[in-house]
């Protein structure tokens, strides 16, 4: 029998490249959760916003962002997940850092970045995918344009139970991201956590965040736009074995490697 997971989604406001002041806002926002939670999931580029001022803000995995991650992790005995502007070897990456509540620590550096915004100019692109396991559950996670790359994060022999993207993701732009979060949900038989930011970035950029909670068939569990929020609920692993079992699609999936 597999456990029931429960998870956060904090979608707010970032203050534009000020790591400390977005540190503060997210103590204070985790600090009032009502319940405990296994897994909290902030936004990309959650002390920042998503800048290409990478040589002005990006820290080293010894610095003040991984340091609280760690820190909040213990202090919720929750894994927390969001990315970061990372230094590494010299090299700029827009890293997502898995903060397990055992003092554990994982990183997936995002791997398409977005061409649109002179990403990949700036950052180096990941080459390999991150899963991690919590409470029995495998979690496999993204960050916002890799949700447009349906092979990079196809569930090949059920991977994972659970993908989550992390994003700044503009309202211009936020009927593909509904779509292709509930796609890839029901493409991959699994549950599927978005979650934005809102506001309007540095870059004059608005987010309306529709940060969503998809389960395995499709259906929007929770969905928000427009303002900050801080919801919480269990996923439910019963939901997730009982429609594989029912309808295994998956057994007919076709069978690649990605090179």
């Amino acid at each position: 029998f597999m456990p029931d997971l429960t998870v956060t989604l904090i979608q707010t406001e970032l203050e534009w490249e000020d790591v400390a002041a977005n540190l503060r806002r997210f103590d204070r926002l985790i600090g009032s959760l009502p319940v405990a939670t296994d897994l909290i999931v902030l936004p990309e580029m959650f002390t920042t916003g998503f800048s290409m001022n990478a040589a002005a803000l990006a820290e080293n995995m010894n610095g003040r962002a991984v340091g609280w991650l760690r820190e909040t992790a213990r202090r919720t005995a929750a894994a927390v997940v969001g990315s970061i502007i990372v230094i590494d070897d010299g090299r700029f990456y827009n890293r997502l850092c898995w903060a397990g509540p055992n003092g554990e620590m994982a990183t997936y550096d995002k791997k398409h970045l977005f061409r649109y915004a002179g990403e990949d100019q700036v950052y180096t692109a990941g080459s390999a995918s991150l899963l991690v396991e919590l409470k029995g559950w495998k979690v496999r996670p993204f960050v916002c344009y890799d949700l447009r790359f349906p092979v990079w994060t196809r569930n090949t022999n059920r991977t994972y139970d659970l993908a989550l993207f992390v994003a700044n993701w503009p309202q211009r732009r936020a009927e593909h991201w509904k779509l292709l979060l509930q796609a890839r949900a029901i493409e991959n038989q699994s549950y599927v956590i978005g979650v934005n930011r809102v506001g309007t970035d540095g870059n004059g950029l608005y987010h309306s965040g529709d940060s969503s909670v998809i389960d395995p068939v499709g259906n929007i569990l929770f969905r928000s736009a427009h303002a900050p929020c801080v919801f919480t609920l269990p996923l439910e692993r019963g939901r997730l074995d009982n429609y594989r079992q029912s309808f295994p699609a998956w057994k007919d999936a076709d069978q690649f490697l990605l090179p």
